[in-house]
C-alpha cells in the first residue's frame, strides 16, 4: 500500500508540473518579437530605421540647429569632483550649403558687488579645430581636447545617419536585446570598412536612443578606449524627443552628467556667431 501511494504521488507531482510548464509557455514573452526570415543585417538596418522615425524622421535630420541652456558636473573615475559648469551651447547641423559647428558659453557670475551672469569665455568649434574666445583674444584648444571632442561627434547618433550609413562597405549587425538602467533595449552596432564601430542600444518599446558606445585606440597605453553616452529623460521640443540629461562614460566610470534646463531648434543666428576672429565685449 506504501508502495501505491508513492506511485500516485510521483504521478500526481509530474502532471502537475507538465501542467505548470504549459502555463509558464503561454505567458507573452517581453522581448522585442522577431521578424521570420530577416538576416541579423536586415534587422539591424529594420532597427535603425524605427529609431530615425521615433527622433523625428526626414524632419529631424533636416533640423537647422539647436540651442540648449543647463549645467554639466564633472567626476573622476565614477565620483565627483564638486565641479559644476553652467552654459549655454548652440550646434549647427550640416547640409550641402551649411558647415557643422558649436558654440559653448561658460556662464559665471559676474561680481560680489554686481549681480547677475555673464559669458567671458567661449569655445568654438569648427573646420576640424576648437577655438578659446575671450575679449582680449583667441586661442587654439590642445590637441588632446580637439581629437577627443570630433571623435565623439564622428561617432554621434547624428553621424549614424549622416555618414556612416551613407558609406560604402558599411555593415549593420542587429546583436539582440540587452538592458540598460533597468529598460529593455535593442543592440545594434554599425561597422565601417575601416574597421571603425559604433554601437546603439536604442529602447526596446519606442525605439529611442539610450546608449552609444563606440572604442577607439588609445595611442599612448596601446590599448583599447571605450566612450559611451546615455540619454534619459525625454521630453518632446518642438516635435521632437531630446534627452535632457546625457551621462558620459569613459571604460566604464562616469566622467560627466549634462542636464539640459532648455532647449530650442531652428533658432535665427549671427552671422558671427561661429567665427571665432570675432571676441567678445568685455563685461563690466
Amino acid at each position: 500500500m506504501k508502495q501505491l501511494a508513492f506511485t500516485i504521488t510521483v504521478a500526481l507531482s509530474l502532471i502537475t508540473t507538465q501542467h505548470l510548464w504549459s502555463q509558464a509557455s503561454e505567458i507573452p514573452s517581453a522581448a522585442p518579437t522577431q521578424t521570420a526570415g530577416q538576416t541579423p543585417e536586415q534587422r539591424g538596418r529594420h532597427l535603425l530605421d524605427e529609431m530615425l522615425l521615433a527622433l523625428g524622421g526626414d524632419e529631424w535630420l533636416n533640423r537647422n540647429n539647436i540651442q540648449e541652456r543647463g549645467h554639466a558636473a564633472r567626476f573622476f573615475r565614477g565620483a565627483p569632483t564638486g565641479i559644476v559648469i553652467d552654459f549655454t551651447s548652440v550646434h549647427q547641423f550640416p547640409t550641402a550649403n551649411r558647415f557643422e559647428a558649436d558654440r559653448i558659453g561658460f556662464i559665471t557670475d559676474k561680481s560680489i558687488i554686481f549681480p547677475g551672469k555673464k559669458i567671458d569665455i567661449v569655445q568654438i568649434w569648427t573646420a576640424g579645430k576648437g577655438y578659446e574666445v575671450t575679449y582680449k583674444g583667441k586661442a587654439e584648444l590642445p590637441k588632446d581636447q580637439v581629437e577627443d571632442f570630433y571623435r565623439r561627434r564622428d561617432h554621434s547618433i547624428e553621424s549614424i545617419y549622416r555618414v556612416w550609413l551613407k558609406s560604402p562597405g558599411v555593415m549593420v549587425i542587429a546583436e539582440g536585446p540587452s538592458m540598460i538602467e533597468r529598460r529593455l533595449a535593442e543592440k545594434v552596432t554599425i561597422l565601417s570598412a575601416n574597421n571603425d564601430a559604433v554601437t546603439v542600444d536604442m529602447d526596446a518599446t519606442n525605439y529611442l536612443p539610450l546608449r552609444r558606445t563606440f572604442e577607439w585606440r588609445n595611442e599612448t597605453f596601446k590599448d583599447q578606449d571605450e566612450d559611451a553616452e546615455e540619454y534619459a529623460d525625454y521630453h518632446t521640443i518642438q516635435g521632437f524627443p531630446t534627452a535632457l540629461t546625457i551621462s558620459r562614460y569613459h571604460n566604464g566610470d562616469l566622467a560627466s552628467q549634462t542636464f539640459l534646463l532648455k532647449a530650442e531648434y531652428n533658432v535665427d543666428l549671427s552671422p558671427d556667431t561661429f567665427n571665432p576672429e570675432v571676441l567678445l565685449k568685455k563685461k563690466q
